[in-house]
């Protein structure tokens, strides 16, 4: 027989969620923060299907992943765009 805890903690598990998708490009929710992911610079997402964009996955924090189209996003990127220069061409 499991034992409750007499003080459990708090549920610490983080999702990304796409909330809404446009002609424009994704509004994407990470850690209480909001992010637009727009075509324009992220041209990966334009051609996909909406199946795949809403098959993200977060890990350890700070990594989004959408395995179904093989891109990785860095968190830090999308908070600090003008830390990371290089840009998709």
């Amino acid at each position: 027989m499991k034992k409750k805890l007499k003080n459990p903690g708090k549920i610490t598990s983080v999702k990304a969620e796409v909330e809404n998708i446009s002609r424009e490009g994704i509004w994407l929710w990470v850690s209480n923060q909001e992010f637009f992911l727009s075509f324009k610079e992220f041209p990966w997402f334009k051609k996909a299907t909406l199946e795949q964009i809403y098959d993200v996955q977060f890990f350890h924090g700070k990594h989004l992943h959408w395995p179904t189209l093989d891109i990785d996003l860095d968190l830090e990127s999308l908070k600090c765009p003008s830390a990371y220069p290089l840009k998709y061409s």
